[in-house]
């Protein structure tokens, strides 16, 4: 159990309640929202009290659209970790028919109101919420809350802190500029599956690991970092559907540099640290082999440089 993480609002301590409430879905924790957070606790040093990070699992565009493609940024421990940096303690929700059902008023009164006692509320400006998104941060103060809207976040360059453009930097294999927008080095974290062992075949054992609710970026390979037991190794990292051999579901495989070990079952994280190439479809196994050998001599100048 996670300490300060609470998933019940009927059983949200006392010594928690009173606090300033900062609201949102918070997929990846970017600058945006750490932002967010750094005024919340600005407003909870005046009133003296804490910050009561209030997100809601599953994310609620899984709830409304469960046939989209995967598109987390984080996983649910990373996200609550990230939180937990920032805020005193966290209060996830379960998103559920029946708090779906919850008008806006309703929300205010049983969560905000007699389960949290907020002493204030910060949410981004565009955050709606309660049935048919009918509330907003006015809807709040209007019930006698005291809130503050926050605005969007951006950079020097006027690009928003918002996790749908770290998607799409993701989906154009700008991993530096994602990175950058996050204010961390985004990863994947996974255990290690067997795989069709095709990559053992042509010379280049892959560490397999299933992609679950993370948002794919750009297919093709990427030199990466891989944690396995505590240590980084370096490697050179499929992620896509293997044009060749037709995979229908994307696929993370990592070929770790100069390691020699078994490590099915084992729980790793992968860093994508630059994007090398798109997916190509090969006419044969041999030129798939060779471009394998320019993807690892790629990576090794990668991480040289470094």
């Amino acid at each position: 159990m996670v300490e300060n993480l609470y998933n019940n609002s009927d059983e949200f301590p006392a010594k928690w309640q009173g606090g300033v409430v900062a609201i949102g879905n918070f997929d990846g924790v970017h600058k945006g929202h750490q932002a967010l957070l750094q005024q919340a606790r600005v407003i909870a040093d005046q009133l003296k009290t804490h910050v009561v990070a209030l997100t809601f699992t599953p994310h609620p565009r899984a709830f409304f659209q469960p046939l989209t493609e995967p598109f987390l940024l984080t996983s649910t421990e990373d996200r609550y970790a990230k939180l937990l940096e920032q805020a005193d303690c966290v209060l996830s929700l379960p998103f559920t028919k029946e708090l779906a059902s919850l008008t806006a008023e309703e929300f205010i009164s049983d969560i905000l109101k007699d389960a949290l006692n907020a002493a204030h509320v910060i949410t981004g400006s565009d955050f709606h919420f309660g049935y048919q998104r009918g509330g907003s941060i006015n809807t709040i103060a209007h019930a006698g809350v005291p809130a503050t809207a926050f605005d969007l976040v951006k950079t020097g360059e006027g690009l928003p802190y918002s996790s749908t453009v770290i998607r799409e930097e993701l989906k154009n294999g700008r991993i530096a500029e994602a990175n950058e927008l996050l204010g961390w080095f985004w990863h994947i974290k996974g255990q290690v599956s067997h795989g069709d062992k095709r990559g053992r075949e042509l010379g280049y054992p892959t560490a397999n690991i299933d992609m679950g609710d993370y948002c794919s970026p750009a297919y093709g390979i990427y030199a990466v970092k891989i944690k396995v037991d505590g240590e980084w190794h370096i490697g050179a990292a499929n992620i896509g559907i293997r044009p060749m051999f037709e995979v229908k579901k994307p696929l993370l495989e990592v070929y770790i540099l100069d390691f020699d070990r078994e490590i099915y079952g084992e729980d790793v994280i992968v860093e994508p640290v630059a994007y090398l190439r798109g997916e190509m479809k090969f006419d044969n196994l041999d030129d798939l082999k060779q471009q394998m050998a320019k993807d690892v001599a790629d990576t090794r100048l990668i991480f040289a440089s470094e």
